[in-house]
């Protein structure tokens, strides 16, 4: 179907040739389909590929983004064969059944279809795309009728399940505990293609909901009966080497699944117990999309032209700063990327080790042996180090102990939770270091959000109200340069209008006159004044940028930063 929708697409001029065999060839490389790439490449908009598919080949086209599949007439065909030939039963009249297809010419899978279901077929068409995404959401995965075994004997059937090298196939089943191992190994595979952050398994008293963070929104992907519960955490358990047999405490794991041509998809798992059961939360960490050219985290370039020549200096403090799921990792390990030469040693002390690097001395922090921050600082200064990366700095010891690494010929990169980049220096001096500490050590802070991206598969401009505009920030005199766009909703963004996140940052450059400030007793509200009066651009200005240039949304820009005050 994929290379027809190509052939379709370029005879009727919707396409050009060049750009649909790039577009074949991207296919190839993600495994996503070519109709999915095409959508996110912005060849075309999905209507103008469904009026195509329609005008070839002869039979009504039906949008089912914004359709309602008849209740209960999905089911009429299995999931198996609706995946396999992709197609959805949509209505029954009669002894008439609707089906969706993705290539209605395909007239074999029609006589199987009459056999099957006994009813008349009328064929409509729908993109492969919208009819995977309907296929998502009205199958699921039927774990209410299983009966599970004793932990323990379950336990080693399903064991006998993983490889010996630890990466779990995702294409494993067997028998009836099986019917488990596939649900979770659905899921699992399912976020890997709608490219979810995060998945969160959660038990309450009447259902069990498996919800996905999908560019920073928290969308439902199934719902189980609570009966489903404990089978599918103690599976998640052993997949993740983590006690089983322990529910009375949190317990940290990480799994490795194999997937789709041998690729790699690691999951840092984290089980945390409830009243109802035992809530998990996986998040997807996904080394091949990791971005390492700072040249593409979306900073301005003179924020990263700052940035590139702090962290270019032998000796110096830089902090990353943003609350949980900013991007500070990416941003963190992009200038490591850069820094990391045959001719310089690096290491790291994380918590946990999210990404593993050829040439870096990477260390897990591990608090039932003593392993910490401060203790694996010592041992770094013992180790003839360059360039060293605290993954948090939590505490007085920690930050201690990194400013005196950082006064005494290394770099140092960490990470604080602030919200901005003033308050970072009052956060640290909240915590016990002396201001004189701060200012000889401390060379650059940067404080970084992340706002949605608007869809470039629906995307649609909106009308400009300049109070709106003035209301959130925007000098009254700038408000006839911003055009206003929005997402309406597709199946390529979930209906959402958002797809894909980019990063807001907030660059503070330690000058003279803030370190005199800072010696002087100034507050974070003096230091954010004399750092915009020397050029800072800040959280929400950054943000206003994004806005102004037509990549994100008013809501996007009030949910991420402040108002200038």
């Amino acid at each position: 179907m994929a290379v027809k929708v190509g052939e379709i697409l370029v005879k009727q001029g919707l396409v050009k040739p060049e750009a649909m065999a790039k577009a074949i060839d991207e296919a190839k490389r993600s495994g996503n389909r070519l109709t999915q790439v095409i959508l996110q490449q912005g060849l075309v908009k999905e209507p103008q590929i469904l009026k195509a598919l329609g005008a070839f080949y002869q039979v009504p086209s039906i949008d089912l983004n914004s359709f309602t599949i008849q209740s209960g007439v999905a089911q009429a065909v299995s999931r198996e064969v609706c995946e396999k030939h992709l197609i959805i039963p949509v209505q029954k009249v009669g002894q008439t059944l609707v089906i969706a297809f993705s290539d209605p010419g395909n007239i074999f899978i029609r006589d199987d279809l009459r056999f099957l279901t006994r009813a008349k077929i009328q064929a409509v068409v729908g993109t492969e795309t919208a009819i995977a995404a309907a296929i998502d959401k009205y199958f699921g995965a039927d774990v209410g009728k299983i009966t599970t075994k004793s932990e323990s004997d379950s336990s080693s059937e399903e064991e006998s399940q993983e490889s010996s090298s630890g990466i779990v196939d995702a294409e494993a089943e067997t028998g009836d505990e099986g019917s488990i191992i596939k649900f979770v190994n659905a899921i699992l595979t399912d976020a890997i293609r709608r490219k979810a952050s995060d998945i969160h398994f959660e038990p309450y008293e009447k259902r069990f909901r498996v919800r996905f963070r999908i560019d920073g929104n928290m969308i439902e992907a199934t719902s189980q009966p609570p009966s489903s519960s404990a089978a599918i955490s103690s599976r998640i358990k052993i997949m993740s080497k983590l006690d089983i047999s322990e529910k009375r405490r949190p317990q940290d794991g990480r799994i490795k699944l194999r997937y789709k041509g041998g690729k790699d998809m690691d999951f840092r798992v984290s089980v945390l117990p409830t009243i109802w059961g035992e809530k998990v939360v996986m998040r997807l960490l996904d080394q091949s999309n990791l971005q390492l050219d700072m040249t593409r985290l979306g900073m301005e370039p003179e924020d990263l032209s700052q940035l590139i020549e702090a962290i270019h200096r032998p000796q110096g403090l830089v902090l990353i700063t943003g609350p949980t799921g900013s991007g500070k990792t990416t941003t963190i390990y992009s200038a490591l990327a850069e820094l990391n030469q045959p001719d310089v040693n690096i290491s790291t002390a994380e918590d946990p080790v999210e990404f593993n690097f050829e040439g870096i001395n990477q260390v897990q922090m591990n608090s039932e042996i003593d392993l910490n921050f401060s203790t694996a600082l010592r041992s770094f200064l013992r180790q003839d180090p360059d360039i060293i990366m605290v993954g948090e700095i939590r505490d007085l010891e920690t930050a201690e102990i990194a400013m005196k690494a950082a006064s005494t010929g290394h770099l140092v990169v960490s990470t604080l939770h602030t919200n901005d980049a003033p308050q970072t220096v009052s956060r640290l001096m909240e915590m016990g270091v002396a201001s004189y500490i701060v200012t000889s050590t401390l060379t650059l802070i940067v404080a970084q959000r992340l706002v949605g991206k608007i869809c470039e598969s629906c995307k649609v401009p909106v009308e400009v109200v300049p109070k709106v505009l003035i209301d959130i920030g925007v000098d009254p005199k700038e408000v006839q340069d911003y055009q206003l766009f929005k997402g309406k909703g597709c199946n390529i963004c979930i209906n959402t209008g958002i797809k894909g996140r980019i990063a807001v940052f907030e660059v503070m450059k330690m000058s003279e006159k803030i370190k005199e400030l800072v010696l002087a007793g100034g507050s974070s509200g003096d230091i954010r004044n004399m750092a915009k009066n020397e050029g800072m651009r800040t959280l929400r200005r950054a943000a206003l940028l994004k806005l102004k240039r037509g990549e994100t949304t008013i809501e996007e820009v009030v949910n991420s930063s402040v108002k200038d005050s």
